[in-house]
């Protein structure tokens, strides 16, 4: 078999596997990513690749949850702002970061990512504001949330596996409670730091064309075709997939650097 052909092969089942993840349990990331790396793209181009690849996964899960975002107006203004400066402050960053120093805090940053996945029920059920859904948060809550989010938006325009959690934590310190509209926010804040991070990656010239394509059509199929069959293993089993591969693909690359 041509390499080429197994190349992109290689590319379109690991964003088929993200796909069906992201459609279940999220950190799809966690396994698209580190195979563009195992198969020798440069991790930049790879993580810049793989953000334009994946990005229209975030515009089916913002549009599926459109009906949510009613009555989220003030959550949706207040919040957008940092999360499109802070998506594109990463991407620069990610940009800026020469491509060995990035290599070598990749299996970090992988490992951070998977850690922050494995334990995401626990933080998202940690966070609490005293307030509910029917009462205001005050102002200092709202402060805290901006800041918050827009540090996520760094990371998530920077590497961005996992910050869906984090994000998820920022809604429930403002008080939030029902988990389809925290998802519908979520995914909304997620397609505005993809999509602008996207936009500047490609705009940069960072892009292996070639992989995201392949990977957008794995990508897509997987989100919507895979998402039964992911179901009918379970949400715990795909988690605990995606906590596996992520740790196994962090000591891997941390061992290649090594070795």
């Amino acid at each position: 078999m041509n390499a080429q052909v197994f190349y992109a092969l290689i590319a379109f089942g690991a964003a088929l596997a993200a796909g069906m993840i992201n459609s279940v349990a999220g950190g799809g990331t966690l396994v698209s990513f580190p195979a563009l790396v195992w198969l020798g793209r440069d991790p930049i181009i790879a993580n810049a690749t793989n953000a334009v690849a994946l990005w229209p996964g975030s515009l089916a899960g913002m549009i599926g949850f459109r009906r949510e975002l009613e009555g989220s107006r003030k959550w949706m203004l207040i919040l957008m702002a940092p999360s499109i400066v802070g998506g594109l402050i990463g991407a620069i960053l990610l940009l800026l970061t020469p491509s060995p120093v990035f290599a070598a805090i990749v299996p970090f940053l992988i490992l951070f990512a998977t850690v922050l996945f494995a334990a995401g029920d626990s933080i998202s059920k940690k966070f609490g504001n005293p307030s509910t859904e029917a009462s205001d948060p005050t102002r200092g809550w709202w402060t805290g949330a901006v800041v918050f989010q827009f540090f996520v938006a760094v990371y998530g325009g920077y590497f961005g596996a996992g910050m869906g959690i984090l994000m998820l934590a920022a809604l429930k310190l403002l008080g939030l409670t029902d988990i389809h509209r925290m998802n519908g926010l979520k995914n909304l804040f997620a397609f505005s730091i993809n999509g602008i991070a996207s936009v500047y990656f490609v705009w940069s010239g960072k892009i292996n064309w070639t992989d995201a394509a392949v990977m957008a059509a794995g990508a897509v199929i997987g989100g919507y075709g895979g998402a039964s069959i992911a179901r009918k293993l379970g949400r715990n089993f795909v988690r605990r997939t995606v906590i596996l591969i992520g740790f196994a693909m962090a000591v891997s690359l941390l061992l290649k650097r090594l070795l």
